[in-house]
C-alpha cells in the first residue's frame, strides 16, 4: 500500500515514484505556492515533506523518513559501528548533530521506529510512547541511570529498556575524587587567580583550603561506584563512615588492607554529623529526592563539603545556596545540577565555595566508547529478538 497525504485536509491519492517527484517539485518551484505536508508510504518507510513555499520566497523542505532503528543522541565511534554491521543504512537513523535532539524533532522522528537509542537528555514518558506507536519493542539509554526514562510505562506496554552498568565505575570515582580535591583545595578559584594577576606575592592564609589526608569521609550508599570512590579515598589515611541498606563486612576489610583508618557502617544521621566531606552515592528515588536541603544542611559540621555526582534533583539547590552563602557549610562540588545545563547567570556560579563540573562523571574516552557498545548490544540483540544484554526491563 502507498500513498500520498498532502495538505490540511489530507487528500490521499495513488501513490507512485511520479506523483512523489511532482510533489518534491511542486515545494521546490518558485512559481508554485504549497503549503502543508506531504508523505509517501511504502511498507515500514514513509517519507514526509514539510514547508512552505511562495513564488519569490526561500522554500524549506524537510524529509523525515520511518526507519527500524533511531539513535537520537551522538553516539561514539565504536557503537555506532556495531549497528552499522547489524543494520542497512536505510533501516536506522543517527541524530547527526552535536548536542540533544530537540523535543519536537524527536517525537517526528520515533513515528513508526521499533527500536530506540537514547541518552540521559530525552525524556521518555507517554507521550513519546503514543508518538512511537505499538510497533516499539525495546530502548536503549546510553547511561546507567535511568530515570528519564518512564520504566512503568515501559513494562505496561511490553518494551523493554537497557542501560549500560558497569563499565564507568572507575571513570566516575575519578571524577568524585577530582572533585573533592578541587572543591577542598579551591583549584578552579587558585586558577582563576592566576589568570586574573590576584597572584602578587607569598600569603600564609591565601587560597588555603581543607585536608582531606585525615578527614573523615562519608558516603551514602557503598555500592560499585562508592566502593571505588573510597578506594581512593583510603589512600589518603581517612576515616570513612557510610550508610546504605545494609552492612558491607568484606568492604570495609579491603578499605581497611588499604590504608583506611576505620571504616564504620553508620546511620545517616550520624554520618552527616560526622563527617567533613560528605558524599552521596545513592540512586535518586522518591525517598532522596531533595534529601539534601536546608535541615540537612544544618546538622553538617560547619566546614563540611558536600560532592555530589550522582544526580542534581537530591540537592535542594535553593537550600544549597542559602546554606553555603550564609556558611552554614564550608562547600560544595557539584557534577550534577537541576536543570543540566546550569544556566550561566545561576546564583551557585556566584558563589566561591560552589565549584561545578558539567557532568562529566564518565567523560573518559574509552568509558564512552564501551558505554556506546554496550548501548549499541542492546538493541542489536532486540533487533535479533534476543534478551538485551544488559536489561532494566
Amino acid at each position: 500500500r502507498a500513498e500520498i497525504i498532502r495538505g490540511a485536509a489530507a487528500e490521499t491519492m495513488p501513490a507512485t515514484t511520479a506523483s512523489l517527484r511532482t510533489a518534491v517539485r511542486q515545494s521546490l518551484s518558485p512559481s508554485k505556492s504549497f503549503s502543508g505536508k506531504a508523505s509517501v508510504l511504502r511498507g515500514h518507510r514513509c517519507v514526509t515533506l514539510r514547508g512552505r513555499c511562495t513564488a519569490g520566497r526561500r522554500r524549506v523542505v524537510r524529509v523525515v523518513a520511518m526507519v527500524k532503528v533511531v539513535v537520537a543522541t551522538e553516539l561514539p565511534s565504536k557503537g555506532k559501528s556495531s549497528l552499522m554491521e547489524a543494520l542497512s543504512p536505510s533501516d536506522v537513523w543517527f541524530w547527526p548533530e552535536k548536542g540533544g535532539i530537540p523535543r519536537e524533532e524527536l517525537l517526528e522522528r520515533v513515528k513508526g521506529c521499533e527500536l530506540l537509542l537514547v541518552s540521559l537528555r530525552e525524556r521518555i514518558d507517554g507521550e513519546l510512547l503514543d508518538a512511537a506507536g505499538p510497533q516499539l519493542r525495546a530502548l536503549s539509554t546510553f547511561s546507567v541511570g535511568y530515570d528519564h526514562i518512564d520504566v512503568a510505562a515501559c513494562r505496561s506496554r511490553g518494551i523493554g529498556v537497557g542501560n549500560t552498568p558497569g563499565v564507568l565505575t572507575e571513570t566516575t570515582a575519578d571524577t568524585a575524587f577530582a572533585l573533592l580535591m578541587s572543591t577542598a583545595r579551591r583549584v578552579p578559584e587558585a586558577v582563576d587567580a592566576v589568570k586574573n594577576g590576584e597572584w602578587r606575592d607569598w600569603r600564609p592564609e591565601w587560597m588555603c583550603g581543607k585536608d582531606v589526608w585525615g578527614s573523615t569521609v562519608g558516603i551514602i550508599g557503598l555500592g560499585r561506584i562508592g566502593l571505588a570512590f573510597a578506594r581512593r579515598v583510603s589512600g589518603f589515611g581517612c576515616e570513612i563512615v557510610y550508610s546504605g541498606r545494609r552492612r558491607k563486612p568484606e568492604a570495609e576489610e579491603e578499605l581497611l588492607r588499604r590504608g583506611c583508618k576505620s571504616v564504620r557502617f553508620v546511620s545517616q544521621a550520624e554520618l552527616v554529623a560526622e563527617s567533613d566531606f560528605v558524599v552521596p552515592m545513592c540512586e535518586l528515588n522518591d525517598e532522596t529526592r531533595g534529601m539534601f536541603c536546608a535541615d540537612l544542611f544544618r546538622r553538617m559540621k560547619s566546614d563540611a563539603v558536600l560532592i555530589n555526582i550522582t544526580r542534581g534533583a537530591v540537592v535542594n539547590q535553593d537550600d544549597l545556596y542559602d546554606a553555603l552563602a550564609g556558611g552554614v557549610i564550608g562547600a560544595a562540588g557539584l557534577d550534577v545540577t537541576v536543570p543540566e545545563p546550569l544556566p550561566p547567570d545561576h546564583r551557585l556560579l556566584t558563589l566561591p565555595n560552589c565549584v561545578v563540573f558539567p557532568h562529566i562523571g564518565s567523560a573518559s574516552v574509552g568509558t564512552r566508547q564501551k558505554m556506546s557498545e554496550l548501548a549499541a548490544a542492546n538493541i542489536v540483540a532486540a533487533l535479533n529478538g534476543e534478551a538485551m544484554p544488559y536489561p532494566v526491563v
